[in-house]
């Protein structure tokens, strides 16, 4: 019988420290959840706005795109009303990283490829060793340097690694190495591989998620299946899902692929049955208001929502607590017991009184 308490244990990828404002990644520490504000980085209201409600929602580091001297100086502002480390995200303009480090951000993102000539990369890299402020190196398989598509006979893995680890030593060379590397594919597999060979050929944290995975449905399974991969081998310090819509959906998903693999724990975890022609009750409707109410608990249990005889209670038994519906009245599941019953038109206020008062 499977014990819910066997835990796999992974190794980790042994990987330097690097301080993000007031967190820290790599070296074995907990992996941290970033995610973007799709606003204009100018409106900083509605920035910090986005910024409040993502941290609310657990993440832990927050990145903005600086793509005009206006945003850069915005955020000043930004980083004086946020509580997590800020990040600007720079393409092309290697001015914008120095404003952006000027005006307060905690972690620079730039392409050293497209940023310019290395008297510019150099020029970003002494703002950045002046200030001890982190570079994060990113690379994406759709930037590729068409030197290395010839080299490797097309877009590979191989040339992904040797494309960031170029950049890497560039940096290095100049006499800095507070760095954090990102390569980037929307290829799954590609994507997976990379990360492969990158963890053998350096210890700096490693920033991992699929780039460009798409909408709700097809990014969180192409993310899921990809970082699940990746961190099932210890390899990455930071993630971002990426997915095409309201950012707290990515904060969800990473909580979610976290905790699936026993990496990070707490959070309520829900599991519902899938619905059939015994269905009786709206169980779908039913279990994303669960899932939007848990949101808010910092409890480590495993919540069921079931809709008939056969699913609930016999098949909630591994939940800690459960509410089964369809059955003529609403149940109320402990430990795989029916601890109460109730109308069903009540199953939601009594699992919330339930949740309220869990452990007393």
């Amino acid at each position: 019988m499977y014990d819910r308490s066997m835990k796999v244990e992974m190794t980790r990828k042994n990987t330097k420290e690097v301080y993000i404002g007031n967190r820290v990644i790599g070296g074995g520490n907990p992996i941290l959840i970033q995610s973007m504000t799709n606003t204009k980085t100018e409106n900083v209201a509605a920035t910090v706005e986005q910024i409040h409600k993502l941290t609310a929602a657990g993440c832990d580091i927050i990145r903005c795109a600086v793509p005009t001297m206006e945003a850069a100086t915005a955020l000043g502002e930004i980083k004086k009303q946020i509580g997590i480390p800020l990040v600007a995200d720079i393409h092309f303009d290697y001015r914008l990283a120095i404003a952006a480090m000027e005006n307060g951000a905690d972690k620079i993102r730039i392409n050293p490829g497209n940023i310019g000539s290395v008297e510019h990369v150099k020029a970003v890299v002494d703002v950045a060793k002046e200030r001890n402020i982190p570079i994060r190196v990113g690379v994406n398989s759709g930037s590729l340097e068409k030197n290395l598509v010839e080299k490797y006979h097309g877009v590979t893995a191989e040339g992904i690694v040797e494309s960031a680890l170029d950049k890497v030593h560039l940096i290095e060379d100049m006499g800095y190495d507070n760095l954090v590397i990102s390569i980037k594919s929307s290829d799954v597999l590609m994507c997976v591989r990379a990360h492969e060979l990158i963890a053998e050929k350096t210890d700096h944290p490693l920033h991992v998620g699929i780039t460009e995975a798409g909408t709700l449905i097809s990014g969180n399974i192409k993310s899921a299946i990809g970082l699940g991969l990746i961190l099932s081998q210890g390899i990455g310090d930071t993630i971002r899902v990426s997915l095409t819509g309201d950012p707290s959906e990515e904060i969800k998903s990473a909580k979610l692929i976290l905790r699936t693999l026993g990496i990070r724990k707490g959070g309520v975890e829900v599991v519902s049955c899938p619905t059939c022609g015994r269905t009786q009750i709206d169980l779908i409707s039913l279990a994303n208001q669960v899932e939007t109410l848990v949101a808010g608990y910092p409890l480590d249990i495993k919540v069921a929502v079931m809709g008939c005889v056969v699913n609930g209670p016999g098949e909630a038994k591994e939940a800690d607590l459960g509410i089964a519906g369809g059955i003529g009245e609403g149940l109320i599941i402990k430990h795989g017991e029916v601890f109460k019953k109730v109308p069903e038109a009540e199953l939601l206020p009594a699992l919330r009184y339930e949740l309220d008062h869990w452990g007393e």
